[in-house]
């Protein structure tokens, strides 16, 4: 079974190789000598280096306390998240999982081998607590694809303990720096291995490697190098287009970890590239999206399966939290979980079924396609200022009137769907004017900021409506299982008022939303 390591760490390197006295570090008691350990490492990619293009390391090591496979992916600057597996001859299924959206169906093979000698010390307080590890490790890098070379250094890592401040490491490299300790040049033992054991024949020349780990030759290198620095308005578009699947293709390993607001993420990341298909018909050619855009609503109705169900019941359960003791009768809490179990429409196991699919994949597959050979109409070779601006009016367009004939109904179910349209709407325009900004500049980022209000006000009328049908079904339920009914019955008339004061408030926000835009 894998589990997960936060990794909070420095590197460093020295001209003498020798790590200098720590006890002057404030905090630090003693500095005890662990031993030295002999590490083996054999680090695992595709044949096009696409993990290291994603800054993701795959390793099977073997010697230390945590041997086993690695798998390690990017927080933050010195900052990383391992996950670890126990040793075996072939890579655990959960690793293979993490790294998928990025490998696809290419095979991953050694690529370089790190055999270190660690020398380790513990920097412990008074108590004898560990604030972190330091380590002087005497590598010797050997690529392992042809023609590859060899590489010998000596490294100082600086480790801190699980739950430290990581305050601490900067009172560690202070101590360092003044004993004339420098950063190292590297992120990585990988990343050092791989540049100094580069056969030199493949060092010029070579193509640039796209976000998601494929190199980018022809069409590909172009369309990043124009994504780069957007001229035309189909340049923009692709730009906003290719942020979108590489937000897919890098949230897919957190979905996969349950990572708090993962899914919701991912789901965005298809609705914004649906949305920027219809805005910007006039610069790719729908024929060739809509397809994409009916696989990418699958994806978002595959990930909010159970997201919708449990942002329901959250609700549910806040509102029933903010109720006064005697207002609650019977067993609701019971009947509420009860009803949450029941409604539940798949599982952890369903969702990475369909992350593991041919669909998904080759999805992925099409998303690559689409932004490396666009299917461009004459628009896109347009001015932004012009193509893209008609785009973002012409959605706003379809945002005031749907507003308006909101306005016009009188309050209930059809002004509730009206409303329903014209958020969805919004959630359109805020999109096409998120492409915009970059060319568009002080007025599409305000129209972006006025659409996420507007979406909102009607998202917290859209929940309330929502939230009281899931309302009146547990209230029948309640009733037909003889318990009291009373409790929905408040909890009804509080959602109904939430509505209210949204509709009410809409007008006036609309107003202010309309005299902006005719600044």
């Amino acid at each position: 079974m894998a589990e997960t390591k936060r990794e909070i760490e420095r590197k460093y390197e020295s001209d003498d190789s020798g790590l200098p006295d720590l006890t002057g570090v404030p905090g630090v008691a003693a500095v005890l000598d662990k031993g030295v350990a002999e590490l083996d490492a054999t680090y695992y990619d595709t044949a096009d280096a696409r993990l290291s293009a994603a800054s993701l390391t795959l390793r099977r090591r073997t010697g230390g306390s945590d041997e086993g496979w690695h798998l390690k992916f990017p927080v933050a600057p010195g900052v990383r998240d391992e996950i670890r597996a126990p040793l075996s001859d072939t890579l655990p299924r959960a690793l293979a999982g993490l790294i998928r959206s990025h490998v696809r169906d290419a095979e991953v093979a050694p690529v370089v081998r790190l055999r270190s000698a660690r020398d380790v010390r513990d920097l412990v307080d008074a108590e004898g607590r560990l604030l972190a590890e330091v380590s002087v490790d005497a590598v010797r890098a050997d690529r392992l694809t042809a023609d590859g070379g060899s590489a010998q250094w000596t490294e100082i890592e600086v480790e801190l303990a699980d739950g430290g401040d990581p305050d601490f490491l900067d009172k560690v490299d202070k101590r360092l720096r003044k004993a004339g300790v420098r950063p190292s040049r590297s992120a990585s033992k990988l990343a050092r291995a791989l540049a100094e054991t580069e056969p030199k024949r493949k060092k010029k020349g070579r193509p640039k490697a796209r976000q998601d780990g494929k190199p980018a030759s022809g069409a590909s290198a172009a369309a990043a190098s124009v994504g780069a620095t957007p001229v035309t308005a189909g340049d923009h578009v692709l730009a906003y287009l290719r942020a979108q699947r590489d937000a897919i293709v890098q949230l897919d390993p957190a979905v996969r970890r349950d990572l708090p607001d993962s899914v919701h993420r991912m789901r965005v990341a298809t609705r914004r590239m649906r949305s920027a298909f219809r805005s910007y018909a006039r610069v790719l050619d729908r024929a060739a999206t809509d397809p994409i855009g009916e696989e990418l609503k699958w994806l978002a109705g595959e990930l909010g399966v159970d997201r919708d169900q449990e942002v329901l019941t959250d609700r549910l359960t806040a509102a029933l939290d903010a109720l006064p003791r005697p207002l609650v009768t019977g067993p609701v809490r019971n009947r509420l979980r009860t009803w949450a179990r029941a409604r539940s429409g798949g599982s952890r196991r369903r969702l990475i079924a369909v992350l593991d699919g041919k669909r998904y994949l080759a999805l992925l597959d099409t998303l690559d396609r689409l932004v490396d050979e666009p299917p461009l109409l004459t628009a896109a070779a347009g001015a932004p200022q012009k193509v893209l601006a008609k785009a973002v009016r012409k959605d706003f367009g379809q945002v005031a009137a749907l507003v308006e004939e909101a306005l016009s109904q009188p309050p209930g179910a059809d002004r509730d769907l009206a409303l329903h349209d014209a958020r969805k709407k919004a959630k359109r325009t805020r999109y096409s004017a998120e492409t915009a900004a970059p060319a568009l500049g002080g007025p599409a980022a305000e129209l972006v900021r006025l659409m996420k209000s507007l979406q909102g006000l009607l998202g917290d009328h859209q929940d309330s409506v929502m939230t009281r049908e899931a309302l009146r079904d547990l209230a029948a339920q309640a009733h037909a299982a003889g318990e009291s009914a009373f409790t929905y019955g408040v909890l009804y008339a509080r959602e109904e008022r939430r509505a209210e004061l949204a509709e009410a408030a809409l007008p006036e926000a609309w107003e202010t939303i309309g005299a902006a835009m005719e600044v």
